[in-house]
């Protein structure tokens, strides 16, 4: 990144982008014409926690050097960045794909009826709010409804389409996009990757600065995207037998398999939609550019259709998955359906 890059980040909350995004926050602060509830939309790995973090710590900072300015070096900042600040719940399913339910947003709606402990404000952080259930999602709206005046409620969502209508119109929605894959490779860079490293890390994230981080920062992360990878190109020249027994392997029970496949379908949607654009001949880069060659050699024998069922069949896999289907059978399913490559 530039000196000028570093400055502006500096100035930004420390974020990579979403410097429209944190001036409005600020303004808000500054004027005091802050709302009672915030939805931060985007993929995950964008830095939507994050985000709403250093909100709440512009709200409670006691020493902010401006308005709406956390200091980040306080005692309240701190407690709020390790989300353990007395005023500061966080209100989230057990696990990523699970449930966020009822009782959780009960049990909050009580602790918000009171005055604040410590701080301006009492701030509610509710992560991943797709996940909750009907029950649970039509629990917050009477505290949405009518908000205590020291109550601040910050929900995260992958998007809006996943929410009810009736969330929406109760929030300030913003709507975060990923700075370019240049950017995020600078940023990269900067933070000790070498350029092939960095590049490779940037176009698998999209963008997304905090799941890049974690990909450079996380090596096993990587050596499972190689091995996902290299199954993939063996499952499609294996028999039908073969198909079944590593759906089996790939689902069995133990060691939180239900996540691993997640992740390994999230990697395959991945390269696949790598392939669609290429039998589509778009001009777009692939997000799998270590593996150019393999995408090319799988897209000149598929045609656009076939690709484009698969991947749409993929991605319904993964809203399948966290709707808690059987997922051995879900991965017979994929699997078998995948075209067999010579």
């Amino acid at each position: 990144m530039t000196s000028e890059q570093l400055s502006v980040t500096s100035q930004n909350w420390g974020f990579l982008g979403h410097e429209w995004a944190v001036e409005m926050l600020k303004q808000h602060i500054a004027h005091q014409a802050v709302r009672h509830a915030y939805l931060f939309t985007g993929p995950p790995g964008l830095g939507r926690r994050s985000l709403a973090l250093r909100f709440a710590q512009a709200l409670n900072c006691p020493q902010p050097p401006t308005p709406g300015e956390p200091c980040r070096n306080c005692r309240t900042c701190k407690q709020i960045e390790a989300m353990q600040y007395p005023d500061l719940a966080v209100v989230q399913a057990e696990k990523e794909g699970g449930v966020l339910k009822v009782e959780q947003i009960r049990e909050v709606r009580h602790s918000l009826s009171l005055a604040p402990y410590q701080g301006r404000y009492r701030v509610a952080l509710f992560l991943r709010f797709q996940e909750a259930n009907p029950n649970a999602a039509n629990a917050l709206l009477k505290t949405l409804e009518e908000a205590p005046p020291q109550v601040i409620l910050l929900l995260t969502a992958d998007s809006v389409d996943l929410l009810l209508p009736t969330i929406l119109s109760r929030c300030e929605v913003m709507r975060l996009r990923p700075p370019s894959i240049e950017t995020v490779q600078a940023y990269l860079q900067e933070r000790g990757a070498d350029e092939a490293k960095a590049r490779l890390i940037a176009h698998l994230s999209g963008g997304r600065p905090g799941y890049a981080l974690r990909l450079m920062q996380d090596k096993a992360a990587l050596e499972f995207r190689q091995t996902r990878l290299e199954d993939f190109q063996r499952l499609l020249k294996s028999t039908r037998r073969e198909r079944f027994a590593y759906a089996e392997k790939l689902t069995d029970r133990k060691n939180e398999a239900k996540e691993r496949f997640r992740e390994t379908l999230l990697i395959w949607v991945s390269f696949w939609r790598d392939v669609m654009l290429r039998a589509a001949k778009a001009d777009a880069p692939p997000t799998n550019i270590d593996r150019t060659n393999e995408i090319e050699v799988l897209a000149a024998q598929l045609s656009l259709p076939e690709t484009r069922r698969v991947v749409t069949d993929m991605e319904h896999a993964v809203d399948r998955l966290e709707r808690n289907v059987n997922a051995r059978l879900l991965a017979e399913v994929l699997l078998l359906d995948w075209p067999h490559i010579k």
